[in-house]
């Protein structure tokens, strides 16, 4: 009787403990369940968020208005933009002369001059979107070009659901400029899709308040963008020549086209940029020489108001 009691203790103890050792394996068995169920989560957590962040990469400022895609230019092609309208030919610029500006710069007095470093300024104030401003820049590039080096030139287009819809044009958002005679700021004040961007500081808002406003320009033009102050000497409302002569061109296209004379971008980008260029001179004192008294400035000159 006792070593049948015996015998029975002895399985139920080893039974007890194949039961406890079978909820120890059970319980880590979940323990194991919920790491690898958090390790996978955390996995997919880091997943999604890369692909964010390589979307963002890949995509980030590659968007203009109505969602429409940016140049889409390889980075030599946009590098080929901007060294074939930063270098526009002499003899192009002499041959075209005024070309077909329609809205040169207005001379403004009583004004404090502008400068910056020491150097006259020329403030740019705009919109991505403005199809206008696309216009505007391309001479400006062209004009700026023979006084000193742009850096940082980027491509983007007007609104497509504007007028002279997605002109395309440079932005000045990331811009810098170097020249021993000039100096050059530019506000992008909204982006491609009319989202504010660049603030003007409080001497540039007094600038527009004062300056695009009449006496300086037409009532019916008053507050027009872009906004160019040439040094306290001159300013521009709107655009110099009309942003149709760029209608449907992609930049590869406008750019090669200023090295042709007899070409309507030419005589509408180039030609403005003459008269820029002649305004500009009045601001350093007729330097550098080799710019100044070219032909292209000379017969530019006499369209200045």
């Amino acid at each position: 009787m006792s070593s049948t009691r015996s015998t029975r203790a002895t399985r139920e103890e080893r039974l007890r403990k194949a039961q406890a050792k079978i909820a120890v394996q059970r319980a880590a068995e979940r323990r194991r369940r919920r790491l690898l169920l958090a390790s996978v989560s955390v996995v997919v957590v880091l997943a999604v968020f890369l692909t964010l962040v390589l979307v963002k990469v890949a995509g980030g400022g590659s968007k203009t208005s109505g969602g429409a895609p940016a140049s889409g230019l390889s980075a030599a092609a946009t590098a080929q933009v901007v060294e074939t309208t930063t270098h526009v030919p002499d003899s192009v610029l002499n041959a075209i002369g005024r070309g077909t500006t329609s809205n040169p710069p207005s001379s403004i007095s009583g004004a404090s001059a502008l400068t910056s470093d020491g150097k006259p300024e020329v403030v740019y104030m705009g919109y991505e979107w403005c199809p206008y401003c696309a216009a505007q820049r391309w001479a400006l590039v062209v004009a700026l070009s023979r006084f000193g080096t742009f850096s940082g030139l980027g491509l983007t287009q007007s609104a497509s659901d504007d007028v002279y819809a997605s002109t395309r044009t440079f932005t000045f958002a990331n811009v810098k400029y170097s020249s021993p005679y000039l100096a050059f700021t530019a506000v992008e004040m909204q982006d491609a899709n009319r989202n504010p961007m660049q603030t003007p500081t409080a001497e540039q808002q007094h600038l527009l308040a004062v300056y695009d406003e009449p006496p300086y320009v037409s009532a019916n033009a008053a507050g027009g963008i872009p906004f160019v102050d040439l040094g306290g000497k001159y300013v521009i409302n709107g655009s110099s020549y009309s942003p149709q002569v760029l209608a449907g061109l992609s930049w590869s296209q406008i750019a090669a086209a200023l090295s042709d004379p007899n070409s309507a971008v030419a005589k509408g980008v180039n030609g403005s940029a003459n008269v820029l260029t002649a305004a500009l001179c009045n601001l350093t004192g007729q330097q550098p020489s080799s710019v100044c008294s070219s032909k292209a400035v000379t017969d530019a000159k006499g369209a200045l108001k």
